[in-house]
């Protein structure tokens, strides 16, 4: 994930932090502090801090559940508004679903339930605001918010836990598809009637969470829908055939001039036998050249990129690209390059084979 930086590993997936979540931890921060001066703002910091390590800890959950289905997590990201595990892929079976998306929420029961058995309930006299953390009241006010944190995550609508499991089992009555389009339907009402109440109460914080949980519901329902096109279709369906290739010892300044006579994005590399040496982003070459390498290799600036057979299918492309390859290269045999792929024209293809079906 852009804007994100990794702060080590932990379970055998990269721990990472969003840039912006140090912007509210600043903002609560301050926040704190003109509410109650330096010692409320340190209480208050420490509070959000271990509320996050909960958080973490319930994305964890996910992760550690998908591994006994031999699902890895790549990564898990701290954002502003919680954590995000990024497994591999969801099961697609309902009731492994089930299992991975109740583990989060079932780790925050947990925590909840041994610090209440610990150190008790809050006061139900104290304040339960961010703002009037106090040494007393901050682990037994953790637990309450551990709490909440498993039942708010268990409303049946997606992108929440709940809407994991709602598709799961409408799943066990019709197709993925439907069912989560029927999930993702359900977290838009829900994000339509928190932004209403964010808004008419003032919470802007709330209308941020809403946004994001509509376009998160939007998006998953769009990707299901496009992985299930691509069971039906294989690479060769997709690639690209017709392109300008360079060589490594071509400089970046040929590059340059291939790169405005054409309307290429990325450039495959091939060697004098034909092989694929890497590939040569747009990104890449505007980043030499504003280092003034103009004079430089391609070979010094091209990066690797996965590779394929012709007849592997177009699922398994989606997987290879991921978050970071910037295309996927098309093989034969003996390993000359046939053509490559990209997201642009995969999206291209996912529009033209839904207009045929």
């Amino acid at each position: 994930m852009s804007w994100s930086f990794p702060i080590g590993r932990l379970f055998g997936s990269q721990l990472r932090v969003h840039a912006t979540f140090f912007l509210l931890i600043a903002f609560i921060g301050a926040s704190a502090y003109s509410e109650g001066g330096p010692s409320a703002a340190l209480w208050t910091i420490l509070f959000v801090l271990l509320l996050f390590a909960c958080v973490v800890a319930h994305e964890f959950g996910h992760a550690l559940m998908a591994r006994r289905f031999g699902i890895r997590t790549p990564d898990v990201t701290l954002l502003p508004i919680g954590g995000l595990a990024r497994l591999e892929k969801m099961p697609e079976k309902p009731s492994q679903e089930i299992q991975v998306a109740l583990a989060g929420p079932a780790v925050n029961v947990v925590i909840w339930a041994v610090l209440t058995a610990l150190f008790g309930l809050p006061d139900p006299d104290a304040p339960m605001e961010l703002l009037a953390i106090t040494p007393a009241t901050m682990i037994p006010q953790l637990a309450i918010v551990n709490l909440v944190l498993a039942v708010f995550n268990m409303i049946p609508a997606f992108p929440m836990d709940g809407g994991r499991v709602l598709r799961a089992v409408v799943a066990l009555f019709t197709d993925r598809v439907t069912a989560t389009r029927v999930a993702a339907g359900a977290g838009q009402v829900v994000a339509f009637m928190m932004a209403f109440y964010g808004l008419s109460s003032g919470n802007l914080m709330l209308v941020l969470i809403a946004i994001f949980i509509f376009m998160a519901a939007g998006g998953e329902s769009a990707d299901v829908a496009m992985r299930d096109v691509a069971r039906s279709l294989m690479t060769r369906d997709a690639m690209i055939t017709e392109y300008e290739a360079l060589r490594p010892e071509d400089t970046i300044q040929t590059a340059g001039t291939t790169l405005i006579r054409t309307t290429q994005h990325e450039f495959p590399v091939l060697d004098t036998g034909g092989f694929l040496a890497g590939f040569l982003t747009r990104e890449a070459l505007f980043h030499a050249m504003a280092k003034g390498n103009a004079a430089a290799r391609v070979a010094d600036a091209m990066q690797s990129v996965p590779t394929l057979s012709l007849t592997d299918g177009l699922e398994v492309v989606l997987e290879r690209l991921g978050d970071k390859a910037p295309a996927v290269a098309v093989l034969d045999r003996d390993g000359h390059l046939l053509g490559y792929i990209t997201r642009e024209n995969v999206g291209e293809l996912m529009v033209i084979a839904n207009t045929k079906r």
